[in-house]
Order: C-alpha cells, then structure tokens, then sequence
C-alpha cells in the first residue's frame, strides 16, 4: 500500500537558510520511510501564501500549489518554531487557509481531508511546545484531520540561552524516541484509514 507524507515547515527564514524546524520535520520523515512512506519539505515562506481562509485568494496567491500536496499525501506534517510562547505567523497562516477544506466533500460526501493523518512538530529555546501543539491539533482536527497517539514531536531548549535545536550534536535521545512512536502510530493509523476509510455522509 503506497502511502505519501509531506511536511510543512513554517520557519520565518526563508530557504536555503538553516532551520530547526525544517530540521525535525525531516527526521519525521526519515522515520516514516521505515515503513516505506515518501515524503517531501515545504519550506512554506518560500511561497506567496496570501492572507485569507478562501482556496485561492487571487493574485498570485500560491496556496493553490500548497494545497494541491496536501491532497496529494496521507500524512501531513505541521513543523513551526516557538516564537514568543505561540506558533510561527507562517503555521497560523496555514491553519487559516486550511479552513477552506471545510466546505470541500468528496464523493461520499465526506470532508475532503478525513482520511488523512496530522503531525506536529516544535522547536524553540523558549516554552510553549505543549500549547502549540494543543492549539495545533484543534485546529488540524476541526479541518478533517485524524492525529494519532502521541503524534507530536518537540524540543525546547534551556530557558534564556540561545541554542537551537539544530546547534546540537547529536539528537537527544528523548527526541528520537517520540520521533520515532509519531511515525510508527502515523503509519500505522494511514494505513488503517487508507483500508477502510470513515463511514460516507449521510
């Protein structure tokens, strides 16, 4: 059963600079191609994602683009630094656009992202992962997305120190754990829906 998995990642810095977001979101994706699940990056700065919660706002607007991967893959990554305790501006973008899959069915009637799997992944040298990740479930959760047990990955670094998770030597092992329990419960649970997907509207 071919699955696809495609990680959003919603740094400020646009590519091809360092990210620490851009950083977890890959090493998600190397654990899910253990169970034999391509995957792409979306650096989403790297776009002109236009403000607004329509499918395409007009003028440029790239989402379109961005939008058309998410249809494309089983799994959706969400990949966000903390910046001042919350979310980038960039991930909060991508949830408001999202909302436009709210008014999309398939042909059973069904919302067209029900079938598919949410993760989330935090960085940050501040706290804040916990809240992000409950506000990003909510919402990844109200547009039609399943999220799976522990299907969240963070670190944060020390309090009022500047190391990012990509200055580290090495993954801490804590990380690599849940890393490794979010792909593994992600693939799982595709798999499953991809078999027998949610009952059709009635």
């Amino acid at each position: 059963m071919a699955l696809r998995a495609v990680a959003f990642v919603c740094s400020l810095k646009p590519s091809p600079a360092s990210s620490s977001s851009e950083l977890i979101a890959r090493q998600l994706l190397d654990e899910l191609s253990t169970y034999d699940i391509t995957g792409e990056v979306v650096r989403v700065v790297d776009y002109d994602v236009r403000p607004g919660v329509e499918a395409d706002m007009g003028g440029g607007d790239q989402w379109p683009q961005l939008r058309e991967k998410v249809a494309e893959a089983d799994i959706f990554i969400l990949s966000t630094p903390t910046w001042m305790g919350h979310m980038s501006s960039i991930a909060q973008r991508v949830l408001e656009r999202l909302d436009a899959a709210l008014s999309e069915t398939d042909d059973a009637g069904r919302p067209a992202l029900f079938d598919k799997i949410a993760l989330a992944a935090v960085v940050g040298n501040e706290d804040g992962a916990h809240k992000i990740v409950a506000d990003l479930f909510q919402a990844l959760n109200d547009t039609g997305f399943t999220v799976p047990a522990q299907g969240c990955t963070y670190w944060n670094g020390e309090a009022m120190q500047g190391t990012d998770y990509n200055d580290l030597d090495e993954t801490p092992d804590a990380v690599k754990s849940t890393n490794a329990t979010s792909a593994r419960n992600a693939a799982h649970l595709a798999r499953l829906l991809k078999a027998d997907a949610y009952p059709a509207a009635r």
